[in-house]
């Protein structure tokens, strides 16, 4: 029996190849000239299987210090969420010189469009989680604890419900813009911006958590000599303070960037393998599989 191939528009490319389903789709924002690339893996149905079958999908936000979006973060996580039967996205979010807050308004497009193609594409929407690495984990907060501004429902035509995230997976997250902050990536993230103490206020995501914030799995390396372990720390608190439900991971060694903590994603010279880290990946599969 032929399978109908799901109706695509002219603005994404598309690749089918027995049980995957491959996009690259624009993600562009009325009003700025800057687009983002959504990479997606989806994974189809089967007769043979559960025909029926609703997965959860990750949104993958590779962190850079808002000045570029590491491969090492992007693909090889992916990879990994889709052998324990997820979906997964990449979304390659707009970077310096562009300003908040257009990386954030590409994410929560990004949600949408998986709600509204949620049944196409066999997506359970109850579990539609952000997984963001170092400045990819601030984008990722911010549409935690932002989703319901008015802004950004009214630049992106929809409802505050279709950008809401059912979680957020965050390892080695920017957080905070105070005493322990990563000050290279507000300055890329804020421009001019930065100088203006209120604007960085805002952008401290440990102060803008509420009950309306999604519940969080958080990760980080106590000797992280980049972005300090206090950023982890502070929302976790943050969390903790709304009654938000919060699971972390400390790992007692391993530095800044380690994505998988393996050979797969190591430098050249080798560096970033950290054997202690890697369960890190089997523990948010876990929680992922333990959302309510």
């Amino acid at each position: 029996m032929k399978r109908e191939e799901p109706e695509v528009s002219s603005d994404f490319w598309y690749i089918r190849e027995e049980l995957m389903i491959y996009k690259k789709i624009e993600i562009k924002v009325d009003g700025y000239k800057e687009t983002a690339d959504l990479y997606t893996y989806f994974l189809d149905n089967s007769i043979e299987m559960n025909i029926n079958r609703k997965r959860p999908v990750v949104v993958i936000c590779p962190g850079g210090g808002y000045s570029m979006t590491s491969d090492r973060e992007a693909e090889p996580i992916a990879m990994q969420y889709l052998a324990k039967g997820y979906h997964a996205v990449i979304l390659r979010y707009s970077v310096e010189p562009a300003r908040y807050p257009l990386a954030l308004l590409q994410l929560a497009k990004t949600v949408a469009f998986l709600r509204k193609h949620a049944e196409e594409f066999h997506i359970n929407t109850d579990k539609i989680i952000l997984q963001g690495f170092s400045a990819g984990g601030h984008l990722a907060a911010s549409l935690g604890v932002f989703w319901k501004k008015s802004f950004i429902a009214e630049t992106l035509g929809v409802t505050s419900e279709m950008v809401k995230p059912n979680g957020m997976i965050l390892s080695y997250p920017v957080i905070t813009s105070g005493e322990f902050a990563h000050t290279g990536s507000f300055e890329c993230l804020l421009g001019d911006d930065y100088n203006d103490a209120d604007k960085r206020k805002e952008q401290s995501l440990e102060l803008q958590v509420s009950a309306d914030t999604p519940q969080t799995f958080l990760w980080h390396t106590v000797t992280d000599d980049c972005v300090p372990v206090e950023n982890s720390l502070l929302f976790f608190n943050a969390l903790r303070k709304f009654k938000v439900s919060v699971e972390m991971h400390l790992y007692p060694v391993g530095g800044h960037g380690l994505s998988l903590a393996s050979e797969e994603t190591s430098h050249v010279d080798g560096g970033c393998i950290q054997k202690e880290c890697q369960s890190w990946m089997e523990l948010a599969c876990k929680w992922i599989e333990s959302m309510k």
